[in-house]
């Protein structure tokens, strides 16, 4: 009987103790918001704005995000280095970051960043960075023929597109 009393009073005191602890204490204060939200003059308040719903989204009166990415200096970069798994792609900012992989016929591991920095379909549009899976250096003939694989590839696209 004394047994089952103790462990009673031992489950309330750790039922307690860890109510406690996740409250902090009774009656602490609530975190405080920053100026911008409690500001109702901040043109940035986002909860006192009437305009901003969850509607606006859709009835963007600004237009201004433009691609300044060639459409064929990107497609032909997925496909010439589609051996390579893709990690991360922006059109926005043109850069496209693969891992290693080995190009069919190929020991060797690479993988590859490439940056498309102009609307423009030429070869200073295209930047293309190499490396080894083993840090070795790349080939400056490797990354070139890479580059010259995608330049042929976008032209390919761009002349079917056009029906020349």
């Amino acid at each position: 009987m004394a047994l089952r009393t103790a462990c009673k009073m031992a489950i309330s005191v750790l039922a307690l103790s860890a109510l406690t602890a996740c409250g902090g204490g009774f009656g602490s204060p609530a975190t405080e918001r920053p100026d911008q939200y409690t500001n109702s003059n901040n043109p940035n308040n986002i909860e006192t704005n009437p305009e901003n719903t969850i509607w606006s989204i859709f009835n963007r009166k600004n237009t201004d995000t433009s691609v300044s990415v060639n459409k064929y200096l990107w497609s032909a970069s997925l496909e010439v280095l589609n051996f390579l798994p893709v990690q991360s792609v922006d059109p926005f900012t043109g850069v496209i970051v693969t891992g290693y992989g080995t190009p069919p016929g190929g020991g060797r591991a690479y993988r590859a960043t490439v940056l498309i920095d102009d609307p423009a379909l030429d070869a200073r549009s295209l930047n293309v960075a190499l490396q080894t899976s083993g840090g070795q250096p790349v080939a400056r003939a490797t990354t070139r023929a890479v580059e010259d694989a995608i330049l042929s590839r976008a032209r390919e696209m761009r002349v079917s597109d056009s029906k020349f």
